[in-house]
């Protein structure tokens, strides 16, 4: 075995493992919370998901917005989404500060109650997720950082395990011999599926996320489609003569709060022209378009109804397939479905993401997604536990214990496999130089000291 090698390994694989667990464990824990946030909203939320308003008199989804609007001063729709039976129909409403609203209608599209969307089950989980509460770019750099250094982690891992045939029998073993053999094979078990699910949820990491989707913006025929980057635009001939001449309604600034998934925003505007939601809604089930969709307001005069169908919404209710995903504009007067993008026409970064999403969330393929989700994370949870452990029981009283360091200097094989997973992660690599630097350092002061 090259111990050099082994080592260099270990020491790396130690004092990463020390700095980030606790991010690990936090970021394991939310993504536990966020798996099951469809089964527990379906539980807390059952009046507002489910529940019927004492009033009965029938109304049109759009008395049933304008009552919305009239109860709740100073909001604005930017979003209804249609959901499949039992579930109520819910608005998005947002204010001028970015405080957004969930309002909740019938089948009589009678109001059934409201919520602060900042406070659901499944916002509070993504937010903690995501960014532990506090937000910003350096919390969120921290905590992709904190993914990329775990794929270390597991990479190190496996090749300690096999180098060191940590699993291997020995009689009389130790108990740091069995807890390091424990913390080494169930390691190695889940570092494929592991692997996959931090891969998954890199799309919404702030320096990757950014660096993937402007990749697929730039290359629409491996990424995300032209069209579904620009929609068209309504046809302004459809303003009735008489009128046309008159001031266009302005919108809000779509962006911060009322910015959607995929780039895209709206805001319900005054416009007297505009088609009504009900006819809307009759027009896209004349293009066959089932439930659940949400329903997107246009942003400008010229802007177009969006009506999409999505596989990553963050919505109970509202998913749907891969590759039933669509996204489909309507011009906002006439009501005719001016085009359509689905799955079929994605690049293939596109389409890996948009099936890597929900993989990564546990919904693509039904309950068993959830329930391997699940196993994978709370044996990874064991694996830290173990690690743990396997320090404390080699630690000596008094001292820290930290692998040996090697006399060597970066191998061949450590120095190539770290500047793939550099390449392959950007983050993980400045923060690589970061810490070759610093160890440089402390070699260059330890060597000052000895030579005085």
């Amino acid at each position: 075995m090259n111990k050099g090698l082994y080592n260099r390994f270990w020491r790396w694989h130690f004092y990463a493992a020390l700095f980030i667990t606790p991010l690990l464990l936090t970021l394991t824990l939310s993504g536990i919370g966020y798996l099951f946030y469809p089964n527990v909203e379906n539980k807390a939320y059952d009046d507002y998901f489910f529940g019927k308003s004492a009033h009965t008199e029938k109304l049109t989804i759009d008395e049933g917005i304008e009552k919305a609007k009239g109860q709740f001063k100073g909001y604005s729709v930017s979003k209804v989404i249609v959901l499949k039976d039992p579930y109520n129909t819910r608005l998005t409403m947002d204010d001028r500060n970015g405080d957004e609203k969930y309002v909740f209608l019938d089948d009589n599209y009678q109001i059934v109650g409201s919520q602060n969307a900042k406070y659901t089950f499944s916002n509070v989980m993504r937010n903690f997720h995501s960014s532990l509460f506090v937000g910003g770019t350096v919390v969120n750099y921290l905590v992709e950082l904190a993914a990329c250094w775990a794929i270390f982690l597991l990479f190190s891992g496996v090749y300690m395990a096999f180098k060191g045939k940590a699993w291997k029998k020995k009689q009389n073993a130790s108990h740091h011999q069995k807890n390091k053999k424990w913390h080494a094979l169930v390691g190695t078990i889940i570092t494929l599926p592991m692997i996959i699910i931090i891969f998954t949820g890199l799309p919404w990491s702030a320096f990757m996320g950014n660096f993937i989707y402007s990749a697929a913006q730039e290359h629409p025929s491996i990424g995300i489609p032209e069209l579904k980057q620009n929609p068209p635009t309504s046809n302004m001939s459809e303003i009735p003569w008489a009128t046309r001449e008159n001031d266009a309604p302005t919108s809000s600034d779509g962006s911060g709060a009322h910015a959607h998934h995929n780039g895209m925003s709206g805001m319900d505007m005054t416009n007297s022209n505009r088609l009504s939601v009900q006819q809307l809604m009759t027009k896209v089930e004349d293009a066959k378009i089932s439930k659940p969709y949400s329903i997107i307001y246009p942003s400008t005069e010229d802007g177009v109804y969006t009506v999409a169908r999505g596989s990553n919404t963050g919505v109970t209710g509202l998913d749907v397939s891969p590759y039933d995903e669509i996204t489909t504009y309507f011009d906002q007067y006439s009501g005719k479905l001016i085009s359509k993008v689905g799955f079929d026409e994605y690049g293939l970064l596109g389409k890996w993401f948009t099936w890597g999403i929900p993989l990564h969330e546990g919904h693509l393929f039904g309950w068993p997604n959830k329930v391997i989700n699940l196993l994978v994370c709370l044996a990874f949870i064991f694996v830290i536990f173990w690690g743990i452990k396997t320090w404390l029981s080699r630690k000596k009283k008094g001292e820290f214990s930290a692998p040996p360091n090697t006399a060597k200097g970066v191998s061949i094989g450590f120095g190539i496999i770290m500047i793939i997973l550099g390449i392959m992660m950007p983050l993980f690599g400045i923060s690589l130089l970061i810490v070759l630097l610093i160890e440089s350092c402390f070699w260059f002061f330890k060597k000052r000291q000895l030579s005085v």
